[in-house]
């Protein structure tokens, strides 16, 4: 069982390598048509084949890949850090502000997220930035749902009591106390963020809502291979794996 963390970090490292490092060293292009070269089926020449302009898939799945892991890293960091001063909120103040934060949240999960996605894209031009921004509004609420019950243990902790009692910075009794012993769910909860945002954003890219061509992203690059996947299936497969 030990040995899964290695092994998951080697293919989150060897991810990370094929999107930004891996595109200075091919020679092949993600943007270069070759109308000789359409729909070939994965090659010596072209590693996962050419899509129906002749572009080469394994470039264009290094240039989608870096679309997708920033909108993915940075929708998650931000959501992360709102829920974490969210949730910290409200297991610090408890009472009033704990009281309202909850009716935040609650309102917020009334809706589901998807939905929710949809609806605030509608109103924008989708790109890079309004992707991070709408997603992480909108998946923020289960750190800080995770965060507040910890913080609520920590709150009720003797030492904790002693340092408010005698006055000490609440800022110094948040970032020396409460955020180490937070520390492990934040990351936690950050990594399947990530996950859940690159997910996101694929499923409106393929529903034609998210990033627009000429940029692509992996969500992208599985819808434009939806339409010849009965003979050209790498399109598809190879983003989606």
């Amino acid at each position: 069982m030990k040995k899964f963390p290695f092994l998951s970090t080697f293919i989150l490292v060897l991810i990370f390598l094929f999107c930004f490092v891996f595109p200075s060293f091919y020679t092949g292009s993600a943007y270069d048509l070759n109308p000789s070269a359409i729909l070939l089926p994965p090659s010596l020449e072209h590693f996962l084949g050419t899509d129906r302009l002749g572009r080469d898939l394994f470039a264009r799945l290094m240039i989608g890949g870096q679309v997708s892991l920033i909108i993915g890293v940075l929708s998650a960091l931000i959501s992360s850090l709102v829920g974490l001063m969210i949730g910290i909120s409200a297991g610090f103040f408890q009472k009033n502000v704990d009281k309202f934060i909850i009716i935040v949240i609650d309102l917020f999960l009334t809706f589901p997220t998807f939905f929710l996605l949809l609806a605030l894209i509608s109103y924008m031009s989708a790109s890079v930035w309004v992707l991070i921004f709408i997603i992480s509004i909108t998946g923020w609420m289960g750190m800080a749902r995770m965060i507040r019950s910890e913080s609520f243990a920590i709150s009720n902790a003797p030492f904790i009591k002693i340092l408010k009692l005698s006055n000490v910075n609440m800022l110094k009794i948040i970032f020396k106390y409460f955020a180490p012993l937070l520390a492990p769910i934040f990351f936690i909860s950050f990594t399947f963020g990530v996950s859940g945002a690159i997910l996101a954003e694929s499923g409106l890219s393929f529903l034609g809502i998210g990033i627009t061509p000429p940029q692509m992203s992996w969500g992208v690059i599985i819808s434009e291979g939806k339409e010849v996947i009965d003979i050209a299936w790498w399109l598809s497969f190879f983003p989606g794996f």
